[in-house]
């Protein structure tokens, strides 16, 4: 924006209002703006305008975590074949590519799936002679 702009009293004090916001009054807002006008603000509005409200954010509980990734740490040697079929099982790649995920151990076998899947995906690996951690 221009050096020199200037804005009506009443968009200054608006926009004043709303950087002020606590996380938890930010998240009313927004709850209040979907039911009433249909209106649905980007994610991003809420987190900058929560970022000058300072200790607010440690009071709230944090967000439960709902994707995982199981990241393939290394494995037994003598069990890599096993491996190797596991990730091609889980991931439906190709021979080749799951030689090579396999040989680049750290690597992850999944990407942001359920807890469920990784827990599974893991625990198949486990039994392979894999090491793998959820993350």
């Amino acid at each position: 924006m221009a050096e020199g702009t200037t804005y009506a009293d009443d968009v200054v004090a608006l926009g004043d209002k709303i950087a002020a916001l606590t996380i938890v009054k930010a998240v009313e807002l927004k709850e209040y703006l979907k039911e009433k006008y249909k209106i649905e603000p980007a994610a991003g509005g809420v987190v900058m305008a929560a970022g000058p409200a300072g200790g607010a954010a440690t009071a709230e509980k944090p967000a439960e975590k709902t994707e995982f990734t199981p990241v393939l740490e290394s494995f037994d040697p003598a069990k890599k074949i096993n491996v190797i079929k596991v990730v091609r099982e889980i991931t439906q790649l190709g021979l080749k590519e799951a030689k090579d995920l396999v040989d680049a151990a750290p690597k992850p076998v999944l990407e942001n799936v359920s807890k469920e899947d990784a827990e599974n995906a893991a625990a198949k690996l486990r039994e392979a002679g894999a090491t793998v951690e959820v993350k």
